[in-house]
């Protein structure tokens, strides 16, 4: 789309710009910077902030995938956060084992167990009593569910995270600019080539790159809409994080150092957690699900009712966990695509390649953020992606919408 009435924008030309402080756009920035790039970030609200998909005390990393594609990537993207935090002089990864667990017919269970023994992860599968004794009777599982332990596996600092790749960025000459909403994204039309990117601030800022990455979580399909006229099937969702209180006396039996896991229930419901580590005595435990929003127009009220994760808690970690009500509940968002994987793809039409789009993380792409940032760098400055294949992330899987 060309801008209308277009004014020459006096300013420095960037290499690339990027649309989303959030932890991928964070992450793109860092990487692009890192390269020796001109770098510019740009974020619609505060740095930091609670709106979108990237703040909070914990995500969960782990290679434990029902498809096959992305075990190999989480394990790059574990190596990527270590190298970071050796930059950065300080810890957002914090290492545990992964336990996954659910019933012994489970095709999602089995086939994840499948693709960590073919990609030589090391892993061990359990039947109930192996789970009671491993975890001293701490987690109790039916008898005909079984569960798999595998190495990699651990808590990221989403925040803390976020603020690592920034400063990372900075060191490296990236400019960061916040309470910068970006409002259109338009075809440059000289013989430069490259993109205008327009804000909605008073003094009417725009910034001309070469290239531009779009990360910008939720406001995903708003934005594209706007850009392109193409509809993303990237649905926002809001999601509640809950914190449960631990009984007295066994405290250190779910943290990191007492040897709990992070965990992950398949079935009904879909449950995740975390040690307890950020909140002292309090356990993570959520559900994978979420109610369809507006980003923009969202309730931030907890959801209807606990009760099926209240049994849940009873049943699987032995009367240990309060399970009358959570101690603490925390607002979050999904980025929701039909089949949960990724969008990650050039934009196309008549920004060819100019702009990279990176969305649709489907609650469980935070852990893959440093490997995205390197992703999408290769993609803006190289043309494409070296040692992912990026097939399953294509927009071209989406030819069912009348606009894609």
């Amino acid at each position: 789309m060309k801008g209308e009435g277009e004014m020459g924008y006096t300013g420095k030309k960037f290499d690339v710009i990027v649309i989303g402080g959030g932890v991928m756009g964070s992450a793109t920035a860092y990487s692009v910077a890192k390269r020796g790039h001109t770098t510019l970030l740009l974020e619609q609200f505060d740095f930091l902030h609670h709106r979108g998909s990237s703040h909070g005390e914990s995500r969960t990393i782990r290679a434990s995938y029902s498809k096959s594609f992305y075990s190999p990537m989480v394990v790059e993207a574990a190596q990527l956060w270590e190298q970071a935090e050796s930059e950065a002089g300080y810890k957002v990864y914090h290492k545990t084992p992964q336990f996954d667990m659910g019933p012994s017919d489970s095709k999602s269970l089995r086939c994840a167990i499948a693709n960590c023994e073919s990609s030589s992860m090391t892993c061990r599968v359990l039947d109930p009593a192996q789970i009671s004794d491993h975890f001293s009777g701490n987690i109790s599982v039916p008898e005909d569910w079984i569960g798999v332990l595998t190495e990699l596996g651990g808590v990221i600092k989403p925040t803390k995270a976020v603020s690592m790749f920034q400063t990372l960025a900075l060191r490296n000459g990236a400019v960061l600019m916040d309470n910068m909403e970006v409002i259109n994204i338009c075809k440059k039309d000289d013989d430069d080539g490259g993109v205008v990117v327009y804000t909605s601030n008073s003094n009417g800022d725009k910034f001309c790159g070469k290239k531009c990455v779009v990360t910008v979580g939720a406001w995903m399909q708003k934005l594209v809409k706007t850009v392109s006229g193409l509809s993303l099937p990237i649905q926002p969702r809001e999601t509640y994080i809950c914190y449960w209180k631990i009984k007295d006396g066994h405290h250190g039996d779910f943290t990191i150092e007492g040897g709990f896991p992070t965990f992950s229930s398949y079935g009904e419901p879909h449950v995740f957690g975390t040690p307890a580590l950020e909140f002292p005595g309090l356990i993570k435990i959520g559900v994978h699900e979420g109610n369809t929003c507006d980003p923009d127009k969202r309730t931030w009220g907890p959801p209807v009712s606990f009760e099926p994760m209240k049994r849940w808690i009873d049943e699987r970690f032995s009367g240990l966990i309060e399970s009358t009500a959570p101690a603490v509940i925390q607002s979050c968002m999904y980025s929701m695509t039909p089949d949960e994987d990724f969008v990650i793809d050039f934009l196309g039409g008549e920004f060819g390649t100019d702009v990279a789009i990176a969305g649709g993380f489907s609650g469980h792409g935070f852990k893959m953020a440093p490997l995205v940032g390197r992703i999408l760098a290769d993609m803006t400055l190289h043309g494409e992606a070296n040692g992912v294949d990026l097939h399953h992330f294509k927009l071209a899987r989406f030819e069912g919408n009348s606009n894609i």
